[in-house]
């Protein structure tokens, strides 16, 4: 019986994936002259002419092309076997807290990097809101969590600076009407910010909506009977920011602090503290979007995200 190498197969797949020796080379870290022998004793195993070499550059040849999506299979198996068996020290649960208004969309891309890289490491994501969050965090039961303030408190660092807009319906007019018609969660932070905006320009506005659900703020702004507000980045689809041509009033910079990121809470909860550091360091920049939903006490938010090894709790 013949057996195929993984590791030869890994190779074919670089130089496939490539289109040259010599780039596969420097991937795998391999002499070229090292890879060139792994495919010449892979063609001679299959009896097989697996590239076409008569050109300037080397391409497929029709059996190489159906080799290919086995050989990526069975590395990609490989290295699935390999991960969930091994890495014994990188075992445990990690509780991550983060307010439903930034879960999106930074938060899934994080897991599922965190996921790839340690396999057997559960992560527990809590949504809730800054202030439940930083007091969960206070008595031990959260490892890491993200807030949104207008500073930063003991301990805590500053991943990014965003400001809160105001948003309506799209192509909507209820933001030109005098009281401004508003929809606000019950115990929104941003709620009071933007009514101490709304009264220093000496704009009138009436509380139209005041609910703990999320839900209903959406539907009635989307329905253009009023405007909200929420931190840029996170607005979902169905609504946009209002081009209001300073109209209202500019609204204050929230802060997204991370808390249990320093040294000494553990080399796995760092490697977590480093994904969610990066992440939200090049999602920073306005134009990111996301589903959203509103926690009392915090404001707006998103559902989190399933993902592999992943436990969600509100």
């Amino acid at each position: 019986m013949r057996n195929l190498d993984v590791t030869t197969l890994r190779s074919f797949v670089a130089v496939a994936d490539s289109g040259g020796v010599t780039r596969a080379a420097g991937f795998l870290h391999l002499t070229q002259s090292a890879v060139s022998m792994q495919i010449k004793r892979l063609e001679e195993l299959l009896g097989l002419e697996l590239f076409d070499r008569s050109g300037r550059k080397i391409v497929l040849t029709a059996a190489g092309d159906q080799l290919l999506a086995y050989a990526r299979r069975m590395v990609a198996l490989n290295d699935e076997v390999m991960a969930r068996l091994t890495d014994q020290a990188f075992e445990g649960e990690i509780v991550l807290g983060v307010p439903h208004d930034i879960v999106y969309p930074v938060i899934p891309r994080v897991l599922q990097q965190f996921n790839a890289a340690f396999p057997r490491v559960k992560v527990h994501l809590i949504t809730s809101y800054t202030i439940g969050l930083k007091d969960q965090f206070a008595k031990g039961e959260c490892d890491l969590i993200l807030t949104t303030e207008t500073e930063t408190g003991e301990g805590g660092e500053t991943l990014s600076h965003r400001p809160l807009c105001w948003l309506g319906a799209p192509d909507g007019s209820s933001w030109r009407q005098r009281p401004l018609r508003l929809a606000f969660g019950r115990y929104c932070t941003f709620r009071p910010k933007v009514i101490a905006a709304l009264d220093a320009a000496n704009v009138p506005w009436d509380m139209v909506v005041e609910t703990d659900s999320d839900r209903t703020i959406e539907a009635t702004v989307a329905a253009d009977l009023a405007v909200n507000a929420m931190i840029e980045g996170t607005e979902p689809p169905h609504l946009e920011r209002i081009a209001h041509n300073d109209a209202l009033p500019p609204l204050p910079v929230q802060m997204i602090n991370l808390y249990g990121g320093q040294a000494g809470n553990g080399a796995i909860v760092a490697e977590l503290a480093t994904l969610i550091r990066a992440a939200f360091g090049a999602n920073a920049g306005p134009g990111h979007t996301g589903a959203h939903r509103t926690d009392p006490a915090e404001g707006q938010g998103s559902a989190p995200a399933r993902g592999a090894r992943l436990e969600v709790a509100d």
